[in-house]
Formats: structure tokens, sequence, C-alpha cells
């Protein structure tokens, strides 16, 4: 199966081709420099999600019509980065009737790190002090979900943990890991591990990756349903906090 993965979660736009079950082209923007620091460059999701489609599908020597799906990261994540993506992606999927598969990001930023094994926790900032949080597991090389997406306050992260897992190294992925990675220490002592974002794959190529595991039946062309999935709050847009229930299963 070829996949195109978008994922416009963060700050970053990033764009990654599956095929065959193997990532064989991404692109980012802002790049990153040879320390593995994100650019500082102004730009939307919306001028820079089409330059890297075309550029990916070049590198991938693939063209629109040779998709079999687009693999979209919905949310949680920036309320108008995971809006621009939809409507660039549900365009694109009109225009050439290609399904589309959406992915829940917390579960696309765990994907990223595949020589991970045991508990991983992905992390993504969602701004004053919060961060949007969720458990996996990574064992024999499939990646399995162990809570629900939320949002919660950076100082509440151990109650996402029982007990037995709290007894075991953690690994924290995603950029909420590396922004609050003082307070994640604190925490957690020589039990959390860091890891750091220039380890792992796009987050396009973590969205791509998910939905190849998943069974193809479930993407469809039916592009109504597809939300961005919020959890947090926002007073500007009303939106009310909640768990993500309708992502990618």
């Amino acid at each position: 199966m070829r996949i195109l993965g978008v994922d416009t979660t963060t700050a970053v736009s990033s764009v990654a081709f599956f095929e065959a079950g193997q990532l064989t082209a991404e692109a980012t923007f802002p790049p990153r420099n040879r320390t593995g620091e994100v650019l500082s460059v102004k730009s939307s999701h919306s001028e820079t999600i089409l330059p890297l489609i075309s550029s990916v599908l070049d590198n991938a020597h693939r063209k629109i019509s040779d998709i079999d799906v687009i693999a979209v990261s919905i949310g949680p994540g920036s309320f108008t980065g995971l809006r621009i993506g939809l409507a660039l992606v549900k365009g694109i999927a009109y225009e050439c009737g290609v399904p589309v598969a959406g992915v829940s990001s917390l579960e696309a930023q765990a994907a990223r790190f595949t020589k991970l094994s045991g508990t991983i926790c992905s992390l993504l900032d969602a701004r004053k002090h919060e961060v949007y949080a969720a458990l996996f597991a990574q064992r024999e090389g499939s990646l399995l979900r162990c809570s629900a997406d939320q949002a919660t306050e950076v100082t509440d992260l151990m109650a996402l943990f029982s007990s037995s897992l709290l007894t075991s190294v953690i690994n924290f992925v995603g950029n909420g890991a590396e922004l609050y990675q003082k307070q994640i220490l604190h925490l957690f002592g020589s039990r959390a591990q860091i890891i750091g974002e220039d380890c792992g794959c796009s987050a396009a190529g973590g969205v791509a990756r998910v939905a190849s595991a998943r069974s193809p039946a479930l993407s469809g062309t039916d592009l109504g349903p597809l939300v961005p999935l919020y959890l947090g709050t926002s007073q500007a847009l009303g939106i009310s906090r909640k768990i993500l229930s309708n992502s990618l299963k």
C-alpha cells in the first residue's frame, strides 16, 4: 500500500511517503539544522504543505495518482494547524478520489521511534504548562495503546501511570518532552528517558506508519465525519475539553 502522511499538529509541517510498509521519502518545514534544532522560519501550513507533498512525491518517484491512502493527523494539537491540514487533505482527496485515514497525533508521535521498546509517553505542548499526553507500549515491533489521549498539567503527569509502569524506564517523546524536560526529570528521576526530536522520523512519517498498520478497509472516501479532535480548552473557539474517541483504530 502507498500511503501519503501529512502532519500539521505543531508549528512544523511534515509530509511522508510510505510504500510496502517502508518510509521512502519525507520532508519537513521549517527544516532542522545539523544539531537537530528546528530553524526559525515564519510560514503557515497553508503555504508549505503543497510544496512538501510535491517534493516528497518527486523524491519517491511517484505521482499523486499513485497514492492509495492519505493519512492525516487529526489531533490533539494546534487548533489552526489541524484545521488547515484537514482542509488541504480533504481537497486533495476529493479531487483525486483518494481515501483518507485520520490518525491520533499522539499515536503518530510514538510511532516515529521504531527502535524504542517498553513504555512510551507521547507529549505535545498545549501551552500554559499543559501537555497533550497518551501512553503506548512497543512490543515486538507493534505499538499498543495504553491510555486515551488527554490534556493534563505537566505537574500531574504521574497520574497517567499505574504503579507497575512507574518501576520501569519510561520513554518520553514529542515536543512536550523536550520543552518540559526539567520538570519530567524532577518527577520521574532516572526512570525518565527524554528522546530527542531528531532521533526518529518526521511526525508525518509516524502518521503514515500508524495508518500502514491498520486495515485499509478503515479508510474511506466519506470526508464529512473527518474533523479535528481537540483536547483542552480554547475560549476563542469555545471548544470544551474532551477525550479523543474517534481516531483511526
